[in-house]
């Protein structure tokens, strides 16, 4: 079966989610941004295929998430390292991690963060920007912004956000 691609929906999260066609590409930046930039050492920590971790860190190089950067000449070695696009899923990544922590860290969490600014252990909170009050499900709506517009992916839902009031 052939994977339909979605960075033609007028979504955004489709076409995130486009590049993240499987679990290898969060599992890839999770590591990455972690500090195993090396292909051979993400090849040991992956339990994936050379030739999936190839195509995952080219498609993330071609998607100017990460860049190839040399780190010695003599042999030439070069390793990936995370670009601000990059560095921006760290939040997303955190999010998933909360989540996963929550429903399926049976034992505990298996990884904590520490905020180095202040010294604690913490967790990611999505929050309002403008009033810093925590976002869920029950205090947001969505409507439609200036780069929606119906088509594949969005034919029921653009509908239902453009009766919303404004």
């Amino acid at each position: 079966m052939t994977r339909v691609r979605l960075t033609d929906v007028a979504c955004s999260i489709a076409r995130a989610t486009d590049l993240f066609a499987d679990a290898w590409t969060a599992l890839i930046m999770r590591d990455v941004l972690v500090g195993i930039t090396r292909f051979d050492d993400l090849a040991a920590d992956l339990p994936i295929s050379r030739k999936v971790l190839t195509a995952r860190l080219s498609r993330l190089v071609e998607e100017d998430v990460l860049a190839r950067e040399r780190y010695q000449e003599h042999p030439p070695r070069e390793h990936y390292v995370p670009t601000a696009k990059g560095k921006e899923l760290f939040p997303v990544l955190m999010a998933l991690m909360n989540w996963g922590d929550r429903w399926y860290g049976h034992d505990g969490p298996p990884v904590r963060i520490r905020h180095l600014d202040c010294g604690h252990d913490t967790t990611a909170v999505t929050v309002c920007a403008h009033c810093h009050q925590p976002l869920t499900v029950d205090n947001t709506t969505q409507r439609p912004g200036p780069g929606g517009r119906l088509g594949p992916g969005t034919t029921v839902i653009g509908p239902l956000l453009a009766r919303r009031p404004g």
